[in-house]
């Protein structure tokens, strides 16, 4: 694949123009049905997304193109399910490799709509899924918000890394930026690596070692955050390189969201209606998880009370460090994260986790897109949230494990917080615009 891929890399450099429908045509191909399984997609949604962040397209730009491409190529696997119905069995491809249709259509037939969400960040069944979905005749409607609500959060996690990769090699960074990323990066890919491993495997342990190694960075960024000047004020350069109204707007509804008073009615509402629902043992996690996340943090930022960045005109506050967006939204998504994955295989708790992470990201992203954190406030945040989770976990099952919630207190739970959620967004936005305004 090593000369293709170079190959493909040259034509595109030489050809930026024509970059934009290679975005498209590459997340197209990566979710369509049978095509998705034989194509590296993965590997040339990285390239191109590369290639986009150097120069040839803005972020928005590279996310909406990923985006509508993954879109069409879900809607194409839909209508040939639904057209084929168990007919699409005889295509070429699947009729000599039947376990591909067997593993999606195992996994759709047991968790319905849930597996279109989580399947999309699952290599084998992202592609197959829509086309599974289409031939056992689910409503469109249905397929198609579910659709939409998974291609946004696969473009995130699929391009911007790429994409922010790309636009780092373009810009003048500060000296030592490279190698102080590498050992963040590093230290974060061998913490997420054991704990992979370790969950895969089943260890007993597995929590608690987990909830250790991020205490470990936590210490890390406390200790060294002076040492890493490079590459805060690299990111903050290449972010504020970057900004664009659109993603002004998006950056100050998600960064609303994260505020500490909406986080304590989310954070409430959700152990409420938990309580609600006689779920006791999953209302105490959930309390202890956001309650102790919210106290550590407090302290730990009265304790460090570092400057924040000049990029606001008028800062909140002086004390940045551990970022409470970035906790405060860890702490919760994790927390219906690991609620989701109680009483599933490994790869689907990983699954759920992963999904969790991506809302919180995106808010903890909000908070250095719009100068109101250093990066490594957000990441300190974020590892405080982990550890705490872990360790709240691994509390709460040392007798047994914690029971899967049923379906119907889903049902309540998440369109109460995606209302609640809804309401301050709407109340508040106007205020906020004004309030992050250059």
């Amino acid at each position: 694949m090593g000369p293709w891929l170079d190959s493909v890399t040259g034509w595109l450099s030489a050809n930026p123009q024509w970059l934009a429908a290679a975005v498209f045509i590459v997340a197209c191909v990566e979710c369509l049905a049978i095509a998705g399984l034989i194509v590296p997609g993965t590997v040339l949604l990285f390239t191109v997304a590369v290639l986009a962040g150097s120069g040839a397209l803005s972020l928005s730009e590279t996310l909406l193109l990923g985006f509508l491409g993954g879109i069409l190529g879900d809607l194409i696997s839909y209508f040939l399910g639904r057209h084929f119905h168990q007919n699409i069995r005889r295509l070429p491809g699947l009729r000599h490799h039947p376990e591909w249709m067997a593993g999606a259509e195992s996994y759709f037939q047991r968790y319905g709509i849930a597996s279109l969400l989580v399947g999309r960040f699952i290599g084998p069944l992202r592609p197959m899924l829509p086309m599974v979905a289409g031939m056992c005749d689910m409503p469109f409607p249905r397929f198609f918000a579910v659709s939409l609500l998974a291609a946004a959060g696969w473009s995130l996690a699929y391009l911007l890394p790429g994409w922010a990769t790309g636009a780092a090699f373009r810009l003048p960074l500060p000296e030592g930026f490279w190698l102080q990323a590498g050992i963040v990066a590093a230290s974060i890919a061998v913490m997420v690596g054991l704990s992979v491993n370790s969950s895969l495997r089943r260890h007993r342990r597995a929590t608690i070692w987990i909830s250790s190694m991020s205490l470990l960075i936590l210490i890390g960024l406390f200790i060294g955050y002076p040492y890493l000047t490079a590459l805060d004020n690299g990111v903050m350069t290449l972010v504020q390189e970057h900004r664009q109204p659109t993603l002004d707007e998006i950056a100050v509804t998600l960064t609303l969201i994260g505020e500490f008073r909406n986080m304590l009615l989310f954070s409430a509402l959700l152990v409420i209606l938990l309580l609600l629902c006689k779920q006791w043992r999953q209302a105490t996690f959930a309390g202890a998880t956001l309650l102790v996340t919210s106290l550590a943090n407090t302290g730990t930022k009265y304790f460090f009370a570092r400057v924040r960045p000049e990029v606001l005109s008028d800062p909140l506050t002086t004390y940045s460090m551990p970022s409470g967006h970035a906790s405060g939204a860890f702490a919760l998504f994790l927390t219906l994260g690991v609620l989701a994955g109680r009483g599933q295989p490994p790869r689907m708790r990983l699954t759920w986790l992963l999904i969790a992470c991506i809302p919180a990201m995106a808010i903890a992203l909000s908070r250095v897109y719009l100068g109101a954190h250093w990066p490594t406030d957000i990441l300190a945040g974020a590892m405080l949230a982990i550890c705490v989770c872990a360790a709240m976990l691994w509390l709460s099952q040392r007798q047994t494990s914690l029971n899967p919630m049923p379906f119907k207190i889903w049902w309540l739970v998440l369109p109460s917080m995606v209302a609640l959620f809804g309401f301050f967004v709407l109340r508040h936005l106007p205020h906020t615009l004004l309030r992050y305004a250059y």
